[in-house]
């Protein structure tokens, strides 16, 4: 063989890898459980926090865990703590009752993002919360 198909060779096994390398990416990070944890947590905070902005900073954080960067509703301006965890909780869920309650879930965060009430917020915060944390028997 000889350099020139020796290159070749080279850059067509690089090119492979290169092209399966985010398909395996994805596929090891998505992790729906952890990113329903980490909304969940968010949602905690929103409901506990001080002030109106910091509610609506954890509310933004919850919808953005739940639908991730490509979803309806990611605000690209806050801040995504589930980047690595998955591409977003609903679109990494499989299973179909699971996802209506993680629209509702979605719906709690973002009528408390619509609100001018931090007690409204914050009651949505806490029913986001309850959706998002896993009932134990």
């Amino acid at each position: 063989m000889n350099i020139m198909h020796r290159r070749a060779l080279a850059r067509l096994a690089m090119l492979v890898a290169i092209c399966a390398l985010p398909v395996a990416q994805a596929r090891a990070d998505a992790d729906p459980v952890k990113e329903r944890a980490t909304a969940a947590l968010h949602a905690g905070l929103a409901a506990a926090a001080k002030d109106m902005k910091t509610t609506q900073m954890h509310l933004h954080h919850v919808v953005n865990c739940l639908v991730g960067p490509n979803g309806k509703g990611f605000d690209a301006n806050e801040a995504n703590p589930c980047k690595d965890q998955g591409t977003g909780v609903i679109p990494d869920t499989k299973d179909a009752g699971q996802k209506k309650i993680l629209r509702q879930a979605l719906a709690k965060a973002n009528a408390g993002l619509k609100t001018k009430s931090m007690d409204t917020a914050q009651k949505n915060a806490t029913q986001a919360q309850a959706l998002l944390t896993p009932k134990t028997m």
